[in-house]
Formats: structure tokens, C-alpha cells, sequence
């Protein structure tokens, strides 16, 4: 009979102890830091295709679970971040860009290259690799606006300029939209060669 007991006690522990975990981690994933993969190229040379990143989702605010409203803000995004967000053509898949206008910049294209306000933005991290330049009436990638970004949307772009779906195609990005900042490479996986990428673990995201 003791021992029954005992087996009893031992079981609803564990039980308690998985429970706490399973719920701890929900919270985390939640409303502090949650993991992600690189599917595709449009970061390069950022990030590449088989990275996976850790996200800060408590920097612009923590929101109320299972909606988009921010309960308690923090601070913005800005030119630079490179963040997570909704997809706005279908919020069910999450985008990763960098925020090239803010609100209230006016953003413009020419010729590939970025303007915010008139003046041109430092691409150093960015690449090009196609060499043709299509006019705006053609398509928007290589020649853009100027237009200005409106209150609480930002203008987001793939590092990877000739190679990416962003703002230039489809909008802007909402700030509720928002999921968090991408801030480290904790894995990164070759999945051509099968290979770890070892100098890439551990890097922080810039």
C-alpha cells in the first residue's frame, strides 16, 4: 500500500514538473523569445537560406496572447532592425526584412539605390546580383516613388535588393504586425552540402 502511494507521489511530480515546463515554455515563446528558420534567399548576405535565428518579441511591446494588440509598449523599430512580422498578403506566413523607412521618411529608388528623405542609404550590407535595371513602369524593384511612409508602417526591404518580395511590391509593414527583433544565429544548417556552419552559431544579427 505504501508503495503504491509512492508511485502515486513520484508520477503526479513528474506530472507537475512537465506541466510547469510545458507552460513556461508558452510563455516564453509567447511574449519573450521564439526560434525561427531562414526558408529562403531574400536576406542574403545577412542571413541565408538554413539559419535559425532567435527573435526578441518583448522590445516593441508585449501583446495580449492570440491578438495583435500591444498592451504595453516599448520601444519602435528603426532604420535598421531587422524584424519578423505578418506577411500582409497572408498573415498566416512570416516575413523577415530589414526597416529601411520609418514613419513619416520619405523613401526613394533610383537606379537601385535607396534615398530616405534625399538622402542616400548606407548599402554596405546589402547585394545586387542581377545587373539589369528596370524602369518603375516595368516593375518597381530598381526604381520607386518617392513616397512617405505612413504613421505606425514601415518600409521594409531584403538585403538581398534584386532578389526579394518587400515593401516595394506589396506595402507597407503595420506596427502591430509587428512579431519582434531578430537578434541571434543560434543554428545554421547547409542543407545542399549537409554541413554545420560553424562560424555562423552564435552570431549576432546585424
Amino acid at each position: 500500500m505504501e508503495k503504491a502511494k509512492g508511485k502515486k507521489h513520484i508520477i503526479r511530480e513528474y506530472a507537475e514538473s512537465i506541466l510547469i515546463a510545458i507552460v513556461m515554455a508558452l510563455i516564453i515563446k509567447t511574449f519573450v523569445v521564439q526560434a525561427f528558420k531562414i526558408p529562403s534567399g531574400s536576406m542574403i548576405p545577412t542571413l541565408k537560406i538554413g539559419d535559425h535565428i532567435l527573435v526578441n518579441k518583448f522590445i516593441y511591446g508585449t501583446k495580449l496572447p492570440f491578438t495583435d494588440r500591444v498592451i504595453i509598449p516599448f520601444k519602435r523599430p528603426v532604420s535598421g532592425d531587422i524584424i519578423v512580422f505578418k506577411f500582409p498578403d497572408d498573415e498566416n506566413k512570416d516575413f523577415i526584412k530589414r526597416v529601411v523607412g520609418i514613419p513619416g521618411d520619405v523613401v526613394e529608388i533610383k537606379e537601385k539605390k535607396v534615398s530616405i528623405n534625399g538622402k542616400p542609404l548606407d548599402e554596405s550590407f546589402t547585394a545586387h546580383s542581377d545587373p539589369m535595371v528596370y524602369p518603375s513602369g516595368i516593375q518597381p524593384r530598381d526604381n520607386f516613388g518617392p513616397l512617405v511612409v505612413p504613421q505606425n508602417s514601415y518600409f521594409v526591404m531584403g538585403d538581398n535588393r534584386d532578389f526579394s518580395l518587400d515593401s516595394r511590391y506589396w506595402g507597407f509593414v503595420k506596427l502591430n504586425k509587428i512579431k519582434g527583433k531578430a537578434f541571434i544565429i543560434y543554428w545554421s544548417w547547409n542543407g545542399e552540402d549537409r554541413w554545420v556552419r560553424w562560424e555562423r552559431l552564435g552570431k549576432l544579427i546585424r
